[in-house]
């Protein structure tokens, strides 16, 4: 089945939420783009649903109204919450559900800890997204390694082998969304030293 309808409509719910967000601070869509180096246009275009939104767009825009960035994304839209959002464990990790309801997309934060360093690559369907929230997260594909501090992200097709733990001697938070369709793999971190440079390199945090 192609989900890519679903996980378009579930995206496309972002941009009301990145309007009434500005809106309810009285920024216009001149200050907010001068703040973050995005057009006007491209500005308008995510909040009417014309522009698919990404963390490339995501991160200034949350850095600008200074908010986390799982505000702008997790938050579910009025009338879908289903119930408390509990934490649970799950592999010795705290997770908690963003999203109120099932669906294409899903996201999640989740708190890795300290002890889990030992990677143990898997592959399944789908495509995800992670943003480092605080700490440093080891990040394993297909034999390549890389480090994400805060405030950097990565996204790649969950058919690759691959795995993410901690990379310090502290728990990680990490932001992740999660799409059942696969698409083209894309890292942005920091490689490990001594890593093989094969891994796509692209710090998305200040």
């Amino acid at each position: 089945m192609d989900h890519a309808p679903a996980i378009a409509d579930t995206l496309a719910a972002v941009g009301p939420r990145l309007k009434r967000l500005r809106t309810r601070r009285g920024v216009t869509l001149a200050a907010l783009s001068e703040a973050t180096g995005i057009s006007r246009s491209t500005l308008s275009r995510l909040e009417t649903g014309g522009r698919r939104p990404n963390l490339e767009l995501l991160l200034p825009i949350a850095r600008a109204h200074r908010v986390p960035l799982d505000e702008l994304i997790g938050a579910p839209a009025s009338g879908d919450h289903q119930g408390p959002l509990t934490p649970r464990r799950v592999n010795g990790r705290t997770v908690v559900p963003l999203t109120g309801r099932q669906g294409a997309l899903q996201a999640w934060k989740v708190i890795i800890p300290a002890a889990q360093r030992e990677p143990d690559p898997r592959v399944h369907e789908g495509h995800e997204w992670l943003y480092v929230l605080a700490g440093r997260l080891r990040l394993v594909l297909d034999g390549r390694d890389a480090v994400l501090g805060a405030g950097e992200a990565a996204e790649f097709d969950t058919r690759t082998p691959h795995w993410f733990g901690s990379a310090g001697d502290h728990p990680v938070e990490i932001l992740s969304l999660f799409g059942r369709r696969g698409e083209r793999m894309q890292v942005r971190a920091a490689p490990r030293a001594g890593a093989s440079s094969g891994v796509t390199t692209r710090a998305t945090g200040r």
